[in-house]
C-alpha cells in the first residue's frame, strides 16, 4: 500500500461525506469507526453515496459499452463450488445444484484512465478498505483480468446461492435492474469450525428467510462472504444490474490460476 495518491485518482468520491484522502483525520477515523462497527453487526457495511452520481452515470456508460466484449457463463454449482457429492441425500447443500450466469467485464477491457481504475488503483482506497477490515496490510490483486472486474447481469441471469472462497468482497453498486437482481443474504451462517449443515439446508429450501439489501447506485459495500451465504436473484427487464468488483488480499501478487481465468474470463492472461 505504499505510495501516494493524487486527488484526480479520487474525482469520483464524494470526499466531504467519505474523506478516504484524508485518513488520519477525526472524520475519517469516526467514518471508519462507524464502518466496523456496521460491518462486525450485520456482516456487510454499506457506504451509499460513495461515487458521485455523474460518475455513476459515466461508469454505467462505459460498462454498457464495453458489455460486448464481456465474457458470458451459465452453469450450475454447489454453494460449495464442488462437484455433486453422490454419497448424500438431494436435499443435502453438497447435492443441490443453483444457477449462476453473467456477464464479466475483465480488468483490462477497462481504460485506463476510467474513473473506477483510478479508483481501484489509489493507495487511499486500499489503506481505507483495509482499516474497515481491521487489518494492518492490504494488496490489490495483480491479475490482469480479474483485479477490477464489472459484472453485469441482464434478463434471466442470476448469481446462484454460494459462499465465497475469499474472506471478503468489495463492491460498487452502478446500476439496478428495473426488477430482481436482489441481493439476497444470511450473515454468518456458517463458521470455519462448524458448517452448519443444517443451516444451509434450511436457508436453500427456504424454510430459513434471508435478508434482503437494498443496495443503491454509487454505493460502496465490504462484505464478509466466506461464511455468509448469500446470492443475486434473477433479473428481469431490459436493464442489466451492473456493479464492480474489487480484489483485494492480504498477500501480495494474488491473481486467479490459468483454469480459473479460462472459466470466469474466456481467456488467459498472466501477470507481467
Amino acid at each position: 500500500m505504499a505510495g501516494t495518491t493524487s486527488t484526480g485518482e479520487l474525482e469520483a468520491v464524494d470526499l466531504q461525506r467519505y474523506p478516504i484522502d484524508a485518513l488520519d483525520g477525526t472524520a475519517a477515523r469516526e467514518l471508519i469507526a462507524r464502518s466496523r462497527a456496521q460491518l462486525a453487526t450485520t456482516g456487510i457495511c454499506q457506504l451509499p453515496g460513495f461515487l458521485r452520481p455523474g460518475h455513476v452515470a459515466e461508469l454505467v456508460e462505459d460498462a454498457l459499452r464495453l458489455l460486448p466484449l464481456a465474457w458470458a457463463t451459465d452453469s450450475t454449482h454447489t454453494v460449495y463450488f464442488e462437484p455433486v457429492d453422490p454419497t448424500v441425500a438431494a436435499t443435502h447443500p453438497k447435492a443441490v445444484e443453483v444457477r449462476s450466469a453473467k456477464h464479466a467485464i475483465a480488468y483490462d477491457l477497462i481504460a485506463a484512465d476510467s474513473p473506477i481504475r483510478r479508483l481501484y488503483e489509489s493507495d487511499a482506497l486500499t489503506r481505507f478498505v483495509a482499516e474497515v477490515l481491521g487489518t494492518s496490510m492490504l494488496h490489490r490483486s495483480i491479475d490482469p483480468l480479474d483485479a477490477l472486474e464489472l459484472a453485469a447481469f441482464s434478463a434471466g441471469e442470476e448469481l446462484g446461492w454460494h459462499f465465497d472462497r475469499s474472506e471478503f468482497s468489495v463492491t460498487i453498486m452502478l446500476q439496478e435492474s428495473e426488477a430482481g437482481g436482489h441481493f439476497d443474504y444470511h450473515p454468518a451462517l456458517r463458521t470455519d469450525d462448524e458448517p452448519h449443515v443444517d443451516r444451509v439446508a434450511d436457508a436453500l429450501d427456504g424454510t430459513l428467510a434471508p435478508t434482503r439489501i437494498t443496495t443503491a447506485p454509487g454505493t460502496l459495500a465490504v462484505f464478509h462472504g466466506r461464511n455468509a451465504l448469500h446470492r443475486v436473484t434473477r433479473v428481469s427487464g431490459p436493464t442489466p444490474r451492473i456493479n464492480a468488483v474489487l480484489t483485494y488480499g492480504e498477500h501480495p501478487g494474488m491473481h486467479l490460476d490459468d483454469l480459473t481465468q479460462q472459466l470466469f474470463y474466456g481467456r488467459i492472461v498472466r501477470p507481467e
